[in-house]
């Protein structure tokens, strides 16, 4: 019988809120992703390029035909020939960096020069100023970190206006990290070694080996007085993420709790959902926070902070790329530059249902509905279920589970702002609505929603059919894979308002692990001669035909419960120049 393990959910703004009373208490854990915005690629960037040179390498292929490693369908490619060898651990297991990129470079020093040249060149982000700045007001006392860089010592040269502020300790000298923060030298960086920089600890001599044991040992005994604030961290290092079990297990660790910050569409790894849910176990408060990046993290967190001197932040804030809103285009010489494929949600659900019961997790809440047959939209977040739907249906599906409190629970705009659970569940209802009534069928994907013509030779598609010519058929070579002219959507957050992003897509059915790259083929031959006209012209379509004239649409159609209704204008976002 397969185990999950159940860790509390903490929205973003909710951790914003707890790090505003407990920041002096609060240590932070830095790994990789806190350095991405500097230009730095995360150790899981980095293992796909490993990954990429052992194809091209011993394949004998162009390097042009992966070269794009976001592509899905060459992930696949380059994963099923690495898992295809048998010589290296599976996906996602905690020694497969290691294992992967002493195979492409089994030498130490070139190790070291790839490592080098990938962070060589990278200036502190907004992000690490904002953590010098919190380290410089005391919110902020010591710092963690797997890195290879010195953008925390760069950001804090800068921020204090010397490099003698902080101190940094490291596995050479575990016994000054200790002393530091005996004596409260603060504020400190402490740069852990974890199982792998340019060798494996196993390969290290055994006096460093002795040391790095030290140094986890003072680990321990900091999160015995200090909560922590993980961040741009995967969790990829057996030896870190041992020593933090480690310390959940003393009991009355992180009393200012933990809390792991976490982006991107897939969960976090194994090894962190096992120790959060230790962690709740434990009683130790914190848990999984879904945030955009590391620098709007920070910054969310200084502007709640009093007593901050901002003068370098605001600086390199003027400095950073950014878009405003523009007026309405007007005249001759009033049309956008640019036409954006974003279109005002003018109203949405102000309310949805909460429902309070004994039901663990998004898989139980999905099976509880299935089992109750009945049609309602859910999700589960810290605050309990929420849900849209007519209350009979949410009570069948969820009484067996001893509801405690069936209440409404406000959706604050404000929430929308990051990818949260509130988020997931207005684009859910969105997307319903909009497929109810459009002749439209939904494929739900993590943070996008595609919808196509549930019957792409009905006339009602005319006008499509004009911009793109045949709407639907089969891949060649592949009879199971079939596709459709369709849109994607998703819910975001620009200009203080939320937005639904429109964009034309090849919806495929019958995906498989051996036609995928055949349908990203497709897809690309399909598409890459669109260009403004005929992508104005679709982008128009699709505003057009899913506002419906700014009529409200509603996702259920249900009268006694709560429904999702909305209301979509067909005016797309524009940008232009600001001024002749």
């Amino acid at each position: 019988m397969r185990i999950e393990h159940v860790y509390p959910i903490v929205e973003s703004d909710d951790f914003a809120r707890r790090f505003q009373m407990r920041a002096g208490g609060l240590m932070w854990l830095l790994g990789a992703g806190a350095s991405a915005s500097s230009g730095i690629p995360t150790a899981g960037e980095m293992l796909w390029e490993f990954k990429q040179a052992l194809y091209v390498s011993q394949r004998k292929v162009s390097p042009k035909s992966v070269e794009d490693l976001t592509n899905p369908a060459v992930r696949s490619l380059i994963q099923n020939y690495i898992s295809s060898s048998g010589t290296f651990p599976v996906e996602g297991a905690p020694d497969e960096y290691a294992a992967i990129f002493e195979a492409a470079w089994p030498s130490e020093a070139d190790r070291r020069t790839y490592i080098e040249s990938r962070t060589r060149g990278a200036k502190p982000s907004y992000g690490h100023l904002a953590l010098a700045t919190l380290l410089m007001a005391e919110h902020s006392k010591i710092i963690w970190t797997t890195n290879f860089d010195d953008l925390v010592d760069d950001a804090c040269a800068k921020v204090f206006g010397t490099t003698s502020a902080l101190t940094t300790a490291g596995l050479q000298a575990p016994e000054l990290a200790r002393e530091t923060i005996s004596g409260q030298r603060w504020p400190a960086q402490i740069k852990l070694h974890g199982d792998f920089r340019f060798r494996r600890l196993k390969n290290t001599p055994e006096e460093l080996r002795h040391q790095d044991a030290q140094l986890r040992h003072v680990l321990i005994e900091a999160c015995q007085t200090s909560g922590m604030v993980v961040a741009g961290y995967s969790g990829r290092d057996e030896s870190v993420m041992s020593t933090l079990t480690e310390a959940v297990k003393q009991g009355s660790s992180f009393p200012g709790g933990l809390f792991w910050l976490h982006r991107g569409d897939y969960p976090p790894l194994p090894a962190v959902i096992s120790l959060l849910t230790r962690a709740a176990e434990s009683g130790i408060d914190g848990g999984l926070v879904t945030i955009e990046n590391f620098d709007e993290t920070t910054r969310d967190l200084v502007r709640l902070l009093k007593g901050i001197d901002t003068t370098t932040l605001d600086a390199v804030a003027g400095e950073r790329r950014r878009w405003t809103a523009t007026p309405a285009p007007a005249g001759k010489k009033g049309w956008p530059v640019i036409r954006l494929n974003a279109l005002p949600i003018s109203v949405l659900p102000s309310t949805c249902r909460r429902i309070v019961c004994n039901i663990e997790g998004h898989a139980a809440v999905r099976t509880a509905v299935a089992a109750a047959e009945v049609d309602v939209l859910c999700t589960r977040t810290r605050a309990g279920v929420l849900a849209f739907g007519a209350d009979t249906d949410l009570r069948a599906a969820f009484e067996p589970f001893g509801i405690t409190d069936f209440a409404l629970h406000p959706i604050e705009p404000q929430r929308l702002r990051n990818e949260t659970g509130e988020r997931g569940l207005l684009r859910d209802a969105l997307s319903r609505a909009l497929a109810r009534e459009g002749g439209l069928t939904i494929d739900h994907r993590r943070t996008t929603d595609l919808l196509a013509p549930s019957d792409p030779k009905s006339s009602e598609w005319e006008e499509l059919r004009s911009i793109v010519g045949k709407l639907s058929g089969v891949v060649e070579k592949f009879p199971e894979l079939i596709w459709r002219e369709g849109v994607g959507l998703r819910i975001d957050w620009a200009d203080e308002r939320p937005w639904l992003l429109v964009e034309p897509r090849i919806v495929f059915s019958g995906l498989s692990d051996e036609n995928r790259f055949a349908a990203t083929d497709f897809a690309r031959e399909r598409t890459v001669k669109r260009y403004n006209g005929p992508l104005n012209a679709l982008v128009g379509f699709w505003a057009a035909r899913l506002a419906k004239g700014g009529v409200p649409q509603r996702a259920l159609g249900v009268s006694a419960g709560v429904e999702a209704v909305f209301q979509l204008s067909d005016a797309t976002a524009f940008s232009r120049r600001i001024g002749p």
